[in-house]
């Protein structure tokens, strides 16, 4: 398996202890295991119902674990991309409505849009031709799977906790991940790669990069 705190793969070996029964239950089972790379523990809950269904669920960590960010991204997008996945677990739509509101601040701050609602604004930076393709149209299937034409309070009030479609919650996560990349790591490692050419121009008495 993959451990959900660290993402690294390991042959797992689960301990089953048995906690009990009630009126609607058939039986409650906590499972763990340990992952051997971040020696954390991986807590299961198990129960059975009265008509034969099994329900089961990872309570520890609350949720799988996403790449960490890189130190390039400062706050208070950072923070907002943090609490969206500290809370995907317990509620997607809190975590939609969170990774909207950065995506939102992200285009106006760094992209420089107008502000409107969020599917103008998205149309806005993808018109303007300053992305790539892939992150072009990752953002615009923001507003194809969120169906901003059913939801239009999306786009309208982007921190609204409202019902969001399959997938929808883990999607917004992975495009904020590539406009974190574009707008603050590409950026920070040119500008790295050019000071150091400055520096070894300075040294060969040579005129330095602008």
């Amino acid at each position: 398996m993959k451990c959900p705190h660290c993402l690294e793969n390991f042959h797992d070996e689960w301990e089953r202890s048995v906690l009990g029964s009630d009126e609607y239950n058939t039986g409650w089972y906590a499972l763990t295991t340990k992952c051997p790379s971040c020696l954390r523990m991986i807590i299961s809950l198990k129960n059975g119902l009265r008509n034969g269904a099994i329900q089961s669920r990872i309570v520890e960590p609350k949720g799988v674990a996403r790449s960490p960010l890189p130190s390039e991204v400062i706050d208070p997008y950072a923070q907002n991309y943090k609490e969206a996945c500290n809370v995907l677990a317990d509620s997607c739509k809190a975590s939609a409505a969170l990774s909207r509101r950065c995506l939102q601040l992200i285009l106006r701050d760094r992209a420089g849009v107008k502000k409107q609602d969020l599917s103008k604004e998205i149309q806005e930076v993808i018109d303007s031709g300053k992305l790539p393709t892939y992150l072009a149209e990752a953002i615009d299937a923001v507003r194809n799977i969120g169906n901003f034409a059913a939801h239009p309070l999306k786009s309208t009030n982007t921190g609204e906790i409202i019902d969001v479609e399959s997938g929808e919650a883990e999607w917004l996560l992975d495009v904020l991940e590539q406009l974190f990349d574009f707008y603050f790591v590409q950026p920070s490692i040119l500008q790295k790669k050019k000071d150091a050419l400055n520096e070894k121009l300075r040294e060969a008495g040579k005129p330095e990069m602008k």
